[in-house]
């Protein structure tokens, strides 16, 4: 069984230079480890997913700007998340508040190209199926 994801956990994107943090909004949750959990609603650029440092997508504008000024050199931007669709696979069983918990395996897709990972689920017991 996967490990629920909490707030605080630590992701990575696949674009990105930096890790990013996932921040849960902690009305109405349901805690274990102490934190309150996700789900896979939770994917909103800058309120649930940080920014992941610098950006070095091809894909993203900002970036294939800089890149075409420098004469075709990957000239790496600031991260701006563009998460519109909600992560993926999530929990099976395990809902909170009427939606899927987040596990550790589910990614979520920013509109860049870049994929984003749990490598940290912020809580060490808590397992969902």
């Amino acid at each position: 069984m996967p490990l629920a994801v909490g707030a605080g956990a630590s992701l990575m994107c696949s674009f990105g230079a930096a890790p990013g943090t996932l921040n849960v909004l902690p009305t109405g949750r349901v805690t274990a480890d102490g934190v309150p959990m996700a789900t896979i609603m939770d994917h909103q650029p800058n309120v649930n997913i940080a920014p992941f440092g610098m950006c070095m997508s091809p894909s993203n504008p900002q970036v294939a700007a800089a890149t075409s000024a420098a004469m075709g050199v990957l000239t790496p931007q600031p991260c701006v998340p563009v998460t519109v669709t909600p992560w993926a696979p999530g929990a099976v069983l395990t809902t909170i508040g009427g939606k899927p918990a987040l596990t550790q395996p589910s990614t979520c897709n920013c509109m860049w190209a870049g994929v984003i990972t749990v490598s940290n689920p912020g809580t060490a017991t808590c397992q969902v199926t």
